[in-house]
């Protein structure tokens, strides 16, 4: 029994201003880890924003590999002729929106 006695440690006591310090500090900590979660959340936004934008132009890519790929075609060379060069058929009539 004498020995159960020998071998436990004193009691560290804590004075308050030690209870406080570590409390601000437990606060402080919270308020970062709080902080760290805002960030978080907007950098994971950020990069689904990132993602959604590659696969939009891989989209594009891959339309403009197999326009490549297939060649110039009439109806291709008409499309461009028509929304870049303002192309009008002898037959057609050109309606444009005032304002």
């Amino acid at each position: 029994m004498e020995r159960a006695r020998a071998r436990k440690k004193p009691k560290v006591k804590m004075g308050s201003l030690t209870k406080v310090i570590v409390l601000a500090l437990l606060v402080l900590i919270g308020w970062q880890l709080y902080g760290l979660q805002g960030q978080l959340t907007h950098a994971q936004e950020e990069r689904d924003q990132y993602a959604a934008a590659v696969a939009e132009q891989e989209q594009e890519n891959a339309a403009l590999e197999a326009d490549i790929a297939e060649g110039p075609t009439e109806e291709k060379l008409l499309e461009i002729a028509r929304d870049e060069l303002g192309l009008v058929k002898p037959d057609e009539y050109v309606f444009e929106p005032s304002g």
